[in-house]
């Protein structure tokens, strides 16, 4: 067994106890002390807790227990300074004869002690600032797959605390306890702590990244497509200027979600003219993975294989899947070569009528497939696209991202456009390299009006609610 001792830093009676627990710990072989100080402020709740969690009735400084390292369970109240005064005297015939002064000098250090431990803690603890991410809208399913991803340390890597700060209106305060108290359980190592917020005044504080999943669920029997852009348009010109006074200089803004993720990254860009452009993007990687799983099953091949396809456009609007780029690596077919040798993928598919029925029509299966995910595949493209960002994507692998066109592509300037990238050493670069055929390039200039008509649209709405 062991001897735990706690007590106010400052309680003569804990100096006491302390300073026989220590004579008996150096003269006997077995006996084992634990010691636990806390400042004087804080002594009350703290002891207060312990009893509550233990089911014990105990009012004084110090609390002693026992503990059983071989049996388990919880600890066996020993008492105060009295209970072990006397437990010391019949089991090992020994008594404190310490002055009251003494007791006294002894308390005195004790707390300065206390007090220059907690003060090096703070200053190790300031050394290792953990990464602060703040998730909007963070009462939805996307979110709550979301948090294991990023706290396991695949994201960011082993070495790098996080913070996460969940944002929701304070409708969904309970919702978001909840979340909380879920993710404290399960005790990741790297999750130096997790909070929910409902007031919008303290939104992004301090924010290294700034993940935006706001939707709005498009029934346009209900109202016009003109009204839902109104409400994104709305929301982005309360965030952007928080983003601006709270965040960071360099925070990573991150758009996604079912419903106008272009367009919420292009909102947050032109209401918040100070967030550097390289540094808000939209996640078109969900419809990235749904595509290469609907090829591999086809093919009937593992998903992993199934590379550089390409997302061109509005990611939840009107999008073009590009396959003339795409290739595929450990496909069983009569040509073999080494692991890293790829085939293109449009050699070893000819039927055209399956791919535009089921990937590229406005109806196709893939459309169908993306709008039914319930938060498992966009939380995975969110966490894959960060950690790409950070730790850079595969040498030579295209991913697809909504970024600010500077007239890649012919693609007109100032809009958000899902276009290929590459992810190296902390930045992004669009592959201008790649050759596209004349037929593609009509498809991006049609998917370029539309995303700058809804662009128009979202700033006409803003001007006319608020025209000075």
């Amino acid at each position: 067994a062991a001897l735990v001792f706690t007590g106010k830093a400052n309680c003569p009676h804990y100096a006491k106890a302390e300073h026989l627990a220590d004579y008996l710990q150096e003269n006997l072989p077995n006996f084992r002390v634990h010691k636990i100080t806390q400042h004087p402020d804080k002594w009350e709740q703290w002891l207060h807790d312990v009893c509550e969690t233990n089911g014990w009735e105990h009012r004084q400084s110090p609390i002693i227990w026992r503990e059983l390292l071989d049996r388990g369970g919880k600890g066996q109240l020993l008492g105060g300074l009295n209970e072990f005064l006397e437990y010391a005297q019949r089991y090992y015939g020994i008594t404190s004869m310490i002055l009251s002064q003494e007791m006294l000098d002894i308390a005195e250090e004790n707390l300065q002690t206390h007090l220059e431990i907690v003060k090096e803690d703070e200053e190790i603890k300031s050394l290792i600032q953990p990464m602060q991410i703040w998730i909007t809208s963070a009462s939805g399913p996307i979110c709550y797959q979301l948090i294991p991803l990023l706290a396991n340390g695949e994201v960011f890597g082993m070495t790098t605390e996080i913070s996460i700060h969940l944002l929701d209106t304070d409708q969904f305060k309970e919702v978001l306890c909840s979340i909380v108290m879920e993710a404290e359980d399960m005790a990741f190592p790297l999750l130096r702590s997790i909070s929910e917020h409902t007031e919008i005044d303290e939104a992004f504080i301090e924010a290294d990244i700034i993940i935006v999943l706001d939707d709005v669920p498009l029934n346009l029997e209900v109202q016009s497509l003109e009204n839902y852009i109104r409400e994104v348009s709305e929301i982005c010109q309360v965030y952007a200027p928080l983003i601006e006074k709270n965040a960071k200089s360099e925070v990573r803004v991150i758009s996604s979600g079912k419903t106008f993720a272009n367009l919420k990254a292009t909102m947050i860009m032109t209401y918040g003219p100070s967030i550097k452009p390289e540094n808000i993007i939209a996640i078109a990687t969900s419809w990235e993975s749904a595509a290469k799983a609907m090829l591999a099953r086809k093919l009937n091949m593992s998903t992993a294989g199934v590379k550089d396809v390409i997302v061109w456009g509005n990611i939840s609007g009107s999008n073009y899947i590009d396959l003339s780029h795409a290739k595929l690596y450990g496909y069983d077919c009569a040509l073999w070569g080494p692991a890293n040798f790829p085939r293109p993928l449009l050699n070893m598919i000819y039927d055209s009528e399956w791919i535009h029925s089921e990937l590229l029509s406005a109806q196709s299966s893939l459309s169908s497939r993306v709008g039914r995910c319930t938060g498992m595949l966009p939380a995975h493209a969110v966490a894959t696209v960060l950690q790409y960002w950070y730790h850079s994507s595969p040498p030579g692998e295209v991913v697809s991202v909504g970024v600010l066109s500077e007239g890649q592509f012919c693609i007109p300037e100032g809009i958000i456009f899902s276009m290929p990238v590459r992810f190296q050493n902390g930045n992004w670069e669009v592959i201008k390299e790649l050759e596209i055929d004349g037929t593609t390039q009509e498809v991006l200039e049609r998917l370029a009006h539309e995303l700058i008509q809804e662009k128009l649209v979202a700033l006409k709405e803003i001007k006319e609610i608020h025209p000075y």
